[in-house]
């Protein structure tokens, strides 16, 4: 029997995002699923049909997207880090979320244009910063502090 994940990822988004924000989420990754919707009835403060929350699944972990209001915005103290094997990957994931709205910040962070801040990190950098290299972990890190998006290829020159 499959292990059902007892603890979600719950993401508050400002009015009636949340729908389009999921499907947009859904839309980056191949393992990916909405597992539920759930809707206002007659009864509630939402209008009736609209959505309350979403419930879905990127690369086997599981979110919960909420409309509320703008009163709990996001920020990046809380991002979500796609660990990518390719450069291709990032490029992909980069560019999805910057053409949906979104914008570039430093050191491999992106926000969404919901304001969801997201880490696309080269699989590879982790083990040049951690490397019994001292100095080469060095150049990494002075490397990865002046790009935006990051690069593999220039990181490992590093």
């Amino acid at each position: 029997m499959a292990k059902v994940q007892r603890i979600a990822t719950s993401l508050w988004f400002a009015g009636q995002a949340a729908e389009e924000a999921v499907n947009f989420y859904v839309s980056l990754f191949a393992d990916a699923r909405i597992t539920e919707t759930t809707r206002w009835g007659e009864t509630g403060p939402g209008t009736p049909g609209s959505v309350i929350a979403v419930r879905f699944e990127l690369e086997g972990l599981s979110f919960v997207a909420i409309n509320g209001n703008a009163e709990f915005p996001f920020t990046p103290a809380m991002s979500l880090s796609v660990d990518c094997e390719t450069q291709g990957e990032v490029d992909r994931l980069w560019d999805a979320i910057l053409a949906g709205g979104g914008t570039p910040m430093r050191c491999g962070w992106i926000t969404d244009r919901w304001g969801l801040s997201w880490q696309i990190v080269p699989s590879v950098l982790p083990k040049l910063l951690a490397g019994a290299d001292r100095a080469r972990a060095d150049r990494v890190l002075k490397a990865m502090m002046g790009m935006v998006k990051l690069d593999i290829a220039t990181l490992e020159a590093a």
